[in-house]
């Protein structure tokens, strides 16, 4: 409230609106204060700058227009707007999203401005953390093909949790490997990018357009087997086969897995028994190859090498991986 009372009596030069959500819940909050009309009757002398679509949005809800919008939605382009057009002697009002913007206000602060940080809202850790909690055992189990994040906060708080419960490197190993990181920009992706983490995300930060990117690249990540005169793709619960949808159960997705990963080569017995737990003894494989054949509904798909092991029945003309000699 005091941040608001101060701009409506001493309006700032320049206002930046990083997200519509921001933005309306700024102008909601003086509503019940008695605020808005004076802050709003005070922005109306500002220059108004946009960090995206949905922050101009707001803008032009409350009756505002902006000044300016950047078309790579960044907070960078709108610093380096600022900076370019002289930022020197500036009063400038950030609307925060969640989460300081240290680097963005020191470089105005550095420039000369005097900076209004509005903190509107802030990111916190859920109350309940189960479902966190089953995610990121899904995510370990091999169950997900791929996970979304659609703000930055949302992917360091999962790195968060997992370090709370001691699973985070073995998440972050997860998301390095089999598990796509698909998020809704690179400013989301940071976090994740500190930890080497490969991301991919979509040309425009919208939903839709991850969705469609998560379209595309999925089907990438799993590649689609030659088998027994069958085609095989792995899912995160099951599997496709002659596009024909089969669940599997994560102890023996996890036997399939490590199969898959070699297609064609020759896996023995210890190598599949990893996938089975600590508890699980010599006769388990055979009884999870067993009740895998089962669950696929071919027996072919998974040949015994006797004495040797397992291997998928990859057929002739394809290749497995690079120096496979089986």
């Amino acid at each position: 409230m005091a941040v608001s009372r101060e701009l409506a009596e001493r309006p700032a030069d320049v206002v930046v609106a990083t997200t519509g959500i921001g933005l309306r819940g700024w102008v909601e909050a003086c509503e019940t204060w008695g605020l808005a009309e004076p802050l709003l009757n005070a922005m109306r002398g500002s220059r108004l700058l946009a960090r995206g679509p949905k922050a101009k949005g707001a803008i032009r809800a409350a009756g505002l227009t902006e000044e300016w919008s950047p078309p790579s939605e960044s907070s960078a382009e709108v610093l380096e707007y600022l900076l370019e057009s002289g930022a020197a002697g500036l009063r400038v009002a950030v609307q925060l999203h969640g989460e300081p913007l240290p680097d963005f206000c020191a470089a105005l602060r550095m420039a000369g401005a005097e900076v209004v940080e509005v903190p509107v809202y802030r990111w916190t850790a859920p109350e309940d953390v189960t479902a966190l909690d089953r995610l990121v055992d899904a995510v370990l189990a091999g169950q997900v093909d791929a996970v979304t994040f659609t703000s930055a906060p949302a992917a360091a708080g999962l790195l968060e949790r997992a370090a709370a419960t001691g699973t985070r490197e073995r998440l972050v190993a997860a998301l390095r490997g089999d598990v796509l990181a698909m998020c809704v920009g690179p400013v989301t992706a940071r976090p994740l990018m500190a930890r080497d983490v490969a991301t991919v995300w979509p040309g425009r930060a919208r939903i839709g357009a991850l969705v469609r990117r998560l379209c595309e690249e999925l089907p990438e990540t799993r590649p689609d087997l030659p088998v027994a005169g069958r085609r095989l793709r792995l899912r995160g619960r099951a599997v496709l086969l002659d596009g024909v949808l089969r669940p599997v159960s994560p102890a023996l997705m996890r036997v399939l897995r490590e199969l898959a990963r070699r297609p064609g080569q020759v896996r023995d017995r210890a190598e599949l028994l990893a996938g089975l737990g600590e508890d699980a003894d010599a006769h388990a494989v055979e009884t999870a190859v067993a009740r895998l054949r089962t669950a696929l509904g071919d027996p072919k798909i998974i040949q015994t090498v006797v004495k040797r092991g397992y291997r998928l029945a990859l057929d002739s003309g394809d290749c497995a991986s690079p120096g496979s000699t089986d």
